[in-house]
């Protein structure tokens, strides 16, 4: 999975024209976390598609950045979020974002961005 980071201008139909851009190459948003600053909004999302959603930015002359994200099944119970992240900061693997992707009788399933995959993914496969 890859995580897009994508810079928009805070205004109204920002989102509502990448949004429509996406779904007209037949990318589907996985998840995605949106907020500004100032002018400035900026656009977190991971997709079913990364090589269509990065040729839809590249298009429209969109500035963005692309991370690369582990999965991660948390058993739904209380703690299990802290073990992982305990687990992680044991080995100095940081956390640089967390996203919820869906829940299910498996538990939690997050897409997780790290600062060292191979370092992070014996914790994650089974967290």
């Amino acid at each position: 999975m890859i995580e897009f980071s994508v810079k928009l201008a805070n205004r109204p139909g920002q989102l509502a024209t990448l949004a429509r851009e996406l779904s007209t190459a037949g990318v589907n948003i996985d998840t995605l976390a949106a907020f500004t600053d100032g002018e400035e909004g900026m656009v977190k999302l991971v997709v079913d598609d990364h090589p269509a959603a990065r040729r839809v930015l590249t298009e429209a002359g969109l500035s963005f950045d692309e991370r690369r994200v582990v999965s991660a099944i948390l058993h739904d119970q209380p703690g299990a979020l802290a073990d992982m992240a305990e687990a992680l900061a044991a080995t100095g693997v940081n956390i640089e974002a967390m996203y919820l992707l869906h829940s299910s009788e498996e538990g939690l399933h997050f897409a997780v961005v790290v600062d060292d995959h191979e370092q992070a993914h014996p914790h994650l496969a089974t967290a």
